[in-house]
């Protein structure tokens, strides 16, 4: 959905207060809110931007796109060193069909 914010007495409003108002309008909590794109207009008191509303946090963390909730704090990307990933990649290109699933996994 598309959200259009006017604030007269204020500079900005933050990310947390404009997640409220379209959770608010669908009966649900701010943190099933994702909210992005959003753009002061020009002289101020006017923002717009995008949301949008899942059905429940365990629906989002199952189904969601990873940078949607790496940027709200429900997933955690493991960091690999560019070496790392260059060498499994490499690693991988020297076998065929099912046993690049052993070459990948990891050596304890």
């Amino acid at each position: 959905m598309v959200i259009a914010i006017l604030y007269p007495e204020k500079a900005t409003v933050s990310k947390t207060e404009i997640c409220e108002k379209p959770a608010n309008m669908c009966k649900t909590t701010p943190d099933v809110t994702f909210v992005f794109g959003f753009r002061n207009h020009f002289g101020g008191n006017r923002t717009t931007g995008f949301g949008v509303t899942c059905y429940s946090l365990d629906y989002t963390e199952k189904d969601g796109p990873i940078h949607k909730l790496t940027r709200h704090g429900l997933y955690e990307k493991k960091k690999t060193s560019r070496k790392q990933q260059k060498e499994h990649k490499n690693r991988m290109k020297k076998v065929r069909r099912t046993t690049k699933a052993k070459v990948g996994a990891d050596k304890k």
